[in-house]
């Protein structure tokens, strides 16, 4: 890990305070003083700030109750992200582990461990995705036979999905479903759905691997993640994976 990014992981400021911090003489490594920002460090080395050893910061894991009309995104000129509904001082290099599309709510982790977002979101994970749908057109069988296939979509076909009919939406003429998918590419459900003549009104995701959304949360909100949810969350789909 970088210095500067190891001393913002430990508080001590955003990534440009840091480096004027190291610019100063302040961070020994080793007992050495080191002026370099980006100096790579081994796990084993002990940093000092003003002769004060730096405590070891574990990574971070957040689950979040996404709401509609917020991007997936560390950044952006004009909507607000998901590192907004955060307290400024938790978002030091966190990023989302995937994505939601901008008017889905749901469950979204936030880290900054890069190797787990990894498997949460790498295609040959397998990891499940479930989600929560109210769709209008016709949705029968058949629909649920062309997801059980795999269904060909513009940039290539999907793998094998699994669509469960709840029944009818209320008072709408709309359709109640979940899908269990192990993609994520971009609006794969709301295409999915597109080709097979029905369209997606309202999509909340419920599940990552094991890992379900803490329905106490109210939207918008967050909260820190056990391990052993850390670790539900990675849980594969060798069920559809075997299907293929």
């Amino acid at each position: 890990m970088r210095l500067d990014k190891r001393l913002a992981h430990a508080g001590y400021g955003t990534r440009s305070e840091v480096r004027l911090l190291v610019k100063s003489g302040a961070v020994t490594v080793d007992g050495s003083v080191v002026l370099d920002a980006g100096f790579i460090l081994n796990d084993d080395m002990e940093i000092c700030v003003y002769g004060k050893p730096v405590l070891s910061v574990e990574n971070r894991y957040i689950m979040l109750y996404k709401p509609a009309g917020v991007v997936s995104a560390t950044e952006d000129a004009h909507d607000r992200t998901v590192l907004d509904l955060l307290p400024p001082e938790l978002t030091h290099d966190l990023f989302p582990a995937g994505r939601l599309d901008k008017d889905t709510e749901g469950l979204l982790i936030l880290t900054d461990d890069g190797d787990y977002s990894h498997r949460l979101t790498a295609p040959k994970k397998y990891v499940t995705k479930l989600y929560h749908a109210a769709v209008s057109g016709t949705i029968d069988q058949h629909t649920v036979e062309m997801f059980a296939q795999g269904i060909a979509l513009s940039d290539g076909a999907v793998r094998p999905a699994k669509l469960c009919i709840i029944g009818p939406w209320g008072d709408t003429d709309w359709t109640e479903v979940t899908v269990e998918i192990t993609e994520g590419k971009y609006h794969q459900v709301k295409r999915m759905f597109h080709v097979c003549n029905a369209n997606v009104e309202y999509l909340r995701r419920e599940r990552i691997g094991a890992l379900e959304l803490d329905l106490t949360l109210e939207v918008g909100q967050w909260r820190h993640m056990t391990k052993a949810e850390q670790e539900a969350a990675c849980e594969t789909g060798e069920k559809i994976r075997s299907a293929e």
